[in-house]
């Protein structure tokens, strides 16, 4: 069943999720020749584990009853076995959890003040985040140390008996991977142990998994901005004579030189990160494809890097330029390129509002851009848990006119994005030919709805002398 998220949810209801004060807006100013972005090394990893065990506590006790309240969730059923975990795990499960206990099942019921039962039957208690249920009933045999096969369903089925929900949630949908995480042989278990009558309440919600996963706790946003200052260090390095010798580096040179460093850092990454290059008459080629080049001088350089730390995803893109003998910034025309991009994505914060969706919000963002004369494409995503991430699409690369169905998702306060797009422009110094900016940086929608940078944006070129 595919659910229409068009003017389907009340926005003010997240406005008051987080209960916390809006974040400052940082200028977006760029100057990458210094080294006013810094590295800041992750803490330790017990440090990472209490501030990401904090995190989770507030994601149960503030994020999610707001939710189901919201979407008059009576009782929301997770069950998943080892190697194949809901894509909602990670948001459920302490940093030292790694993978599902055999079979894993999570059982949240709203109760009649708002706050939520959380039950685990089998596995562990998340470091207290959950009540690891047993039965209450008497047993004609010695149940096992720990739940196993029909035990856990025998106890599921009690647990439902017992508190009667009006309705019940599982994680099935045909469009939204984030809320489609029960498997095809556990819904075939599930729906058995819960019997006729139990499953005739099972209702399909995608929205509940969805949004649990998209909102960001205002209390993450100072680790994620050390993150992307770092990010910002790294590449603004990368990118620089201490890396890269014209007409000897080669760009998986620098590729690789990205992925050490990351590693060097104590950060992990989530995809092959991308360096390639545009030169007079020759647009870019597609990530992965054309193999390692020479850098050279003239040449606009260009990365898709993206990392992982303490569960948050990055995804960023930024410019380069080699300077020519006798230069010492880049051509107007390519400074003109960089500066269309840069308007784009300030008409593109311009139209991201709450309560908008992401179809809406592409279809205005088209419509100045064009009447302001730039050739562009936008296809931003949100980002957070995931590198493309839980929440609405703002256009696809190829998508242009909107994107079915995950276009139509409602922009909420507290969703960070990543904000993707590009301008292709002529350059006068290379004949007229054009050139591609292709920027990504991210961005979130404050609490009152203020569109805000995490750190800053690119406004000027990284430059290799």
């Amino acid at each position: 069943m595919r659910i229409s998220f068009q003017h389907a949810i009340s926005v003010l209801t997240f406005s008051a999720i987080v209960n916390a004060a809006p974040l400052a807006s940082q200028a977006p100013v760029y100057v990458p020749e210094d080294a006013s972005a810094r590295y800041h090394p992750l803490p330790s990893l017990r440090e990472q584990a209490d501030e990401q065990q904090e995190w989770l506590r507030l994601r149960l006790t503030r994020v999610l009853p707001a939710l189901m309240a919201e979407y008059d969730v009576d009782m929301w059923i997770l069950s998943m076995r080892e190697y194949g975990e809901d894509p909602v795990f990670r948001a459920i499960a302490s940093p030292t959890t790694f993978a599902a206990r055999r079979r894993s099942i999570y059982v949240f019921t709203r109760q009649d003040d708002g706050t939520l039962e959380r039950l685990a039957l089998g596995g562990t208690s998340q470091g207290g985040m959950f009540e690891a249920f047993r039965s209450t009933r008497p047993a004609p045999t010695q149940p096992t140390a720990e739940l196993v096969g029909n035990e856990q369903w025998n106890l599921l089925r009690e647990v439902v008996e017992d508190r009667n929900p009006g309705n019940i949630v599982l994680n099935i949908d045909p469009v939204w991977a984030f809320s489609d995480g029960l498997g095809a042989g556990e819904a075939e278990a599930l729906l058995e142990a819960l019997g006729n009558e139990y499953s005739a309440r099972v209702k399909r919600e995608p929205r509940l998994a969805m949004n649990y996963i998209s909102l960001r706790l205002p209390e993450m946003m100072p680790r994620y901005r050390k993150i992307e200052e770092s990010v910002h260090a790294l590449i603004s390095e990368a990118f620089s004579n201490s890396v890269i010798t014209p007409g000897v580096t080669t760009t998986d040179d620098v590729v690789w030189w990205m992925r050490q460093k990351l590693r060097d850092l104590g950060y992990t990454t989530w995809f092959q990160t991308s360096v390639n290059v545009q030169r007079e008459g020759s647009l870019p080629s597609a990530p992965g494809v054309g193999g390692s080049t020479v850098i050279q001088p003239g040449d606009l350089l260009w990365t898709d890097f993206g990392l992982i730390a303490m569960n948050l995803h990055t995804d960023t893109q930024h410019l380069g330029y080699v300077l020519r003998e006798g230069e010492t910034d880049a051509p107007n025309g390519l400074k003109q390129c960089l500066s269309n991009s840069n308007r784009l994505q300030d008409i593109l914060l311009a139209h991201m509002k709450p309560g908008l969706t992401g179809n809406e919000v592409l279809a205005n963002t088209l419509a100045q851009m064009r009447s302001e004369g730039i050739d562009g494409t936008v296809y931003t995503h949100p980002i957070g848990d995931h590198g493309h991430g839980a929440g609405p699409l703002i256009g696809r690369w190829d998508a242009q006119e909107g994107v079915p169905v995950r276009g139509d998702a409602v922009m909420l306060p507290n969703v960070w994005h990543s904000i993707e797009l590009q301008t292709t422009t002529p350059i006068p110094e290379w004949d007229g030919k054009p050139a591609s900016c292709r920027q990504e940086e991210e961005a979130y929608l404050a609490e009152d709805g203020g569109r805000h940078w995490v750190y800053r944006r690119q406004s000027r070129f990284h430059l290799v002398w």
